[in-house]
């Protein structure tokens, strides 16, 4: 990257995430924008808001994204790379919306867009950008100038959301009783998707078994692992597992679960398991209750040692990561040549999404790829 940082021709990033409840009454109307069009009744949704009402029915993503949005414009500042950071969800307030409306306003018409999703899938990259299409027609129907809106590449396998990652692991192994450690399993989870999606995730000539959504998560989970053999001198076996399923019982999903693998594990015997939630940017609800609550119970039960790793979160490397990703694309967009940052054996992802990559079963238009009506 230059010693003067440049984001040309781009004037803002906009930070898309998922959204969550913020309260006890806000549960139920967050499920209904997370389901809408399914069909689900208000009391079902009552049912599976749960895991919410344990907490106060506040989700952490909130707070965890104003970090991140806190650590973003701290890194920007200190680097000299003069571009505003704003935050839209997909589900909750602040809406995608009505923050796309707010950049209008402001004068923004060049936005690049981080998605809180590392990897390629439907819906971890393609349904936000159908989200991001959605919201350009609200706005061209209301006769305001639309801008120009890109996302940043998948960012799984670059060292700054790595790294972090891997400190997270050996930190979580220190923690076990000293005579179960060193023959501790690594269970890296993430999660779970309907098999169809997972096959078709990614560009088209990547798709077959498990697409791009399984192969980037077994290449970040073996460069964890051997990071963490060379920062502890042991090798520890691992294995990717899958979290929060929520489809029908009829329709594949990806496997095992982990509640599953840790009743298989301690089975075979393994005295204890670090759980690495390598999926997830931050530690939101999904990894709160499904590992932190329901997991974890579950080994307790066993009398399976279990400790959990950290997420990236707002980690300054993450933060670094992105200014990184911000660079590199405006440069792209220059027209300059530049060698993207990435480890490991698949190197750095499209910098467009291609025709076709992560379909949904019913088509809709989707900003921000090659397929964009807003190009």
């Amino acid at each position: 990257m230059p010693d003067v940082l440049d984001a040309t021709p781009y004037d803002a990033l906009l930070l898309l995430s998922f959204g969550g409840p913020e309260g006890p009454d806000d549960v139920v109307p967050f499920l209904e924008n997370v389901t809408r069009g399914r069909g689900i009744p208000k009391e079902r949704l009552k049912e599976v808001g749960q895991h919410y009402f344990l907490f106060g029915g506040v989700s952490p993503i909130n707070d965890q994204n104003r970090a991140l949005l806190d650590a973003l414009r701290k890194d920007f500042a200190e680097h000299g790379l003069d571009l505003p950071v704003y935050w839209g969800n997909r589900n909750w307030a602040p809406y995608l919306t009505d923050t796309l409306r707010e950049m209008v306003a402001d004068g923004r018409r060049r936005i690049l867009v981080l998605a809180t999703s590392a990897y390629a899938s439907y819906s971890g990259c393609r349904q936000y950008r159908e989200n991001l299409a959605d919201a350009l027609a609200t706005l061209q129907a209301e006769g305001l100038e639309v801008p120009r809106v890109d996302k940043l590449r998948h960012y799984f396998n670059h060292p700054g959301f790595v790294q972090p990652m891997v400190d997270g692991v050996v930190a979580s192994l220190a923690e076990l009783p000293e005579d179960v450690r060193d023959h501790a399993h690594l269970a890296f989870t993430t999660h779970s998707i309907p098999t169809a999606s997972a096959d078709t995730s990614g560009p088209v000539e990547g798709h077959g078994d498990g697409g791009a959504y399984v192969r980037q998560h077994l290449e970040v989970a073996r460069l964890v692992a051997e990071a963490v053999r060379e920062r502890t001198g042991v090798e520890h076996p691992w294995q990717l597992v899958y979290q929060s399923r929520s489809g029908a019982p009829h329709i594949p999903w990806l496997e095992p679960d982990i509640c599953d693998h840790l009743e298989e594990r301690h089975a075979a015997g393994v005295p204890a398991v670090v759980m690495a939630p390598i999926g997830f940017v931050s530690d939101h609800m999904e990894v709160l209750y499904d590992l932190d609550t329901e997991a974890t119970a579950r080994a307790g039960e066993l009398g399976l040692p279990v400790r959990r790793s950290a997420t990236v979160g707002a980690d300054p490397r993450f933060a670094a990561a992105i200014r990184d990703l911000v660079v590199e694309r405006s440069a792209v967009e220059r027209g300059q040549d530049v060698t993207p940052c990435a480890l490991g054996a698949l190197g750095p992802s499209h910098q467009v999404c291609p025709v076709g990559c992560c379909p949904a079963r019913a088509a809709k238009p989707a900003a921000a790829g090659a397929d964009s009506p807003y190009a």
